[in-house]
């Protein structure tokens, strides 16, 4: 795949999210029913006015990935927080999917984003952090619907899945894309209630 312009992605950025809210016409404006109705339902953007901490973490199948990426987060105005791992020395992803999630789930950091080579198992152990939605992208499609649908403030990868200028482009998505609100509220507020049934 070749470089892609920035034109090109905000094209495709905007067709996958108007497809995504359900415009027939992929060139024509959302419908106005299906856009919220109620602002009030839409909830604030949680980016601190300072300037925002994205933690980032990788195993040794992601650490060249994250090593790439953080000149990029860096570039776009974020201050960084890197978990590790530093080098490439065969670890254990959930540590450092759990040391980024904790960072996310207490507040510390804005964002968080963990890769190891598939992205998989990175996901399932940040979700288990409480306040945590993390979200697996492997594509442009997937990282706006994280963000738009689901209010992902993880966001995992796998190294060994895509390559770095579709890294680069989810990444950018999920640092800047906001929240829908609206019909969309209701179903993250329930992703939510159903880990505070489990709390102790």
């Amino acid at each position: 795949m070749g470089q892609v312009s920035e034109k090109d992605l905000q094209e495709i950025v905007t067709r996958v999210v108007r497809q995504t809210m359900g415009a027939g016409n992929v060139n024509a404006p959302p419908s106005a029913s299906r856009l919220p109705q109620d602002s009030s339902q839409v909830k604030p953007e949680t980016k601190p006015a300072n300037k925002p901490v994205v933690a980032i973490g990788a195993d040794h199948g992601g650490f060249d990935l994250k090593e790439i990426l953080k000149k990029d987060i860096a570039d776009m105005g974020f201050e960084i927080s890197d978990v590790g791992t530093y080098n490439k020395e065969p670890c254990d992803y959930p540590d450092f999917a759990l040391a980024v999630a904790q960072l996310v789930g207490s507040r510390k950091a804005w964002r968080g984003i963990m890769i190891d080579g598939a992205g998989i198992g990175s996901c399932m152990a940040a979700n288990k952090v409480p306040g945590v939605l993390a979200g697996m992208a492997y594509d442009v499609s997937t990282a706006v619907n994280g963000r738009e649908h689901n209010n992902a403030n993880v966001l995992t990868l796998g190294a060994g899945l895509i390559g770095v200028n579709l890294a680069k482009q989810i990444v950018k998505i999920f640092l800047t894309t906001e929240f829908g609100g609206g019909r969309h509220a209701s179903r993250v507020d329930k992703i939510l209630a159903v880990e505070k049934q489990f709390q102790k």
